[in-house]
């Protein structure tokens, strides 16, 4: 008889003990970004539509690193299956030089070129002269952050993402502070914003580097392990991760689509409420990113120690979780989007009835989108990509991006369609991915063992259809 659930408890206790560490690290990390949002609408549409635009640079630099971090915690995550932590230090020393030259390359160009780049995305003059001051302030942090975040990433590999939330927690603090006193007090405008940020990314690649190279007692990681080089380990590394970082780069295309398209067919009150709703949106992906993160640890780790057969279990209680988070994220949604949007027009914000009003519509369409999200999310990555397939996600989120919402948002924006019908379209495949999720996972769900021996073996497959 199949069960829906797994009767393993040991996979529940798992599923909370890591997901909740990194749900808290993503709620801090987004109440220090509600805060800089937050406090840069009392400065007006124009002044919280500029930031918006600046920051599509900096997701960008997240989707790159995300994407350096999944291989990080796929490879290291397996390899801790195995009880090989000296071949995840090399894989981490990999990682941190990659992402750290892409955050240095990136920040020169928005350095040099702020006002260059925000013109991709809006054509409006005062929109985008508080962008490229917001943008070229906040780009001395990207390097800061490409470091904290492969080094988060490894923690969570070796089942250590507590560290991630404390942390968060410090810069949370110095980042509203420092919001205070440069916005209200000395009133140095979306520059005190940047400025604030740039703070807090400096205090917490500190901390975290701190905690990993002199208290963590399971890697025991030093600064001359990031030295070491193992072509072998390279190989993998770009073998399995060009997929992995591929994906993550188109994923961020189609944001900055979306941006792009917002940016240039409406005006600055339907930028200032995509920017809400997808602050909300944020909120509500909060806890089903968590969880997703976990599922991919105890994935990796269970098909590093061999237990392909335990996999079948683990599939089918996901997806079961992952729809009821999906239903109960839905209806959150609903019943918190007036206030939230108030929250905007109150003492503290100060956007336009307009652009209030537009938020309330685009939150509605991510109620029902957000139910997509919380399935096929956890599925397509903690299942598929960390069970060691990891090309299938990037072509098909390549497929949805290119063939899908974007050329969908485009006709229906040129053709002079609501907002919130545009917006839809840039969602959809929230919903269309459900039903890859399923097919994927219940009857092509392929597992492969991606580590090597050390010395480095060949790598083992398996298929489990779940």
């Amino acid at each position: 008889m199949t069960h829906f659930f797994t009767r393993d408890k040991t996979y529940y206790k798992r599923l909370l003990t890591l997901a909740m560490p990194v749900a808290a690290q993503g709620l801090i990390s987004f109440l220090a970004s509600f805060a800089d949002h937050l406090m840069v609408s009392s400065l007006g549409d124009s002044a919280l539509s500029g930031v918006y635009f600046a920051s599509q640079v900096s997701i960008l630099l997240q989707m790159f690193t995300g994407g350096i971090g999944g291989v990080i915690v796929i490879l290291s995550a397996q390899y801790w299956g195995k009880g090989d932590t000296e071949n995840i230090k090399k894989i981490v020393s990999i990682g941190l030089r990659l992402s750290a030259l892409v955050g240095a390359a990136l920040s020169a160009v928005c350095i040099l070129f702020p006002h260059a780049v925000i013109r991709i995305f809006t054509s409006d003059a005062g929109v985008a002269a508080e962008g490229a001051l917001y943008l070229r302030t906040v780009a001395f942090s990207y390097m800061l952050f490409c470091i904290t975040s492969g080094l988060l990433c490894t923690m969570r590999a070796v089942e250590t993402p507590g560290i991630g939330m404390v942390i968060s927690l410090v810069a949370l603090g110095f980042d509203v502070t420092l919001n205070i006193v440069f916005i209200y007090m000395l009133r140095w405008g979306v520059f005190g914003a940047a400025f604030s940020t740039v703070i807090g990314r400096v205090a917490e690649c500190a901390g975290v580097a701190l905690y990993v190279f002199r208290f963590d007692k399971k890697l025991k990681l030093k600064l001359r392990d990031l030295l070491h080089f193992d072509a072998t380990l390279v190989k993998d590394f770009v073998k399995y991760g060009f997929p992995l970082v591929a994906g993550e780069l188109v994923w961020s295309v189609n944001l900055m689509g979306n941006s792009i398209i917002f940016g240039q067919f409406f005006g600055p009150h339907i930028s200032t409420a995509v920017s809400i709703a997808n602050t909300m949106n944020s909120l509500a992906y909060i806890t089903i990113s968590g969880f997703a993160s976990a599922v991919g640890i105890i994935t990796g780790k269970t098909v590093g120690a061999g237990k392909y057969g335990l996999m079948k279990e683990y599939a089918r209680t996901t997806q079961v979780v992952f729809l009821c988070i999906g239903l109960l994220s839905g209806g959150l949604l609903t019943l918190l989007r007036v206030p939230f949007v108030s929250l905007y027009t109150g003492a503290i914000g100060g956007i336009s009835a307009d652009a209030a009003e537009e938020a309330l519509r685009l939150i509605r369409v991510l109620s029902i989108t957000v139910i997509g999200s919380s399935y096929q999310a956890p599925c397509l990555f903690g299942l598929v990509k960390s069970g060691g397939d990891i090309s299938f996600v990037f072509k098909n989120d390549t497929i949805f991006v290119f063939c899908v919402v974007l050329p969908s948002a485009l006709i229906s924006a040129f053709l002079g369609a609501p907002a919130w019908v545009v917006f839809l379209c840039l969602k959809s495949d929230q919903i269309l991915k459900c039903f890859v999720a399923v097919v994927k996972i219940n009857f092509f769900y392929r597992i492969k063992n991606l580590t090597r021996e050390t010395p480095p073996g060949e790598a083992e497959t398996a298929v489990a259809p779940a």
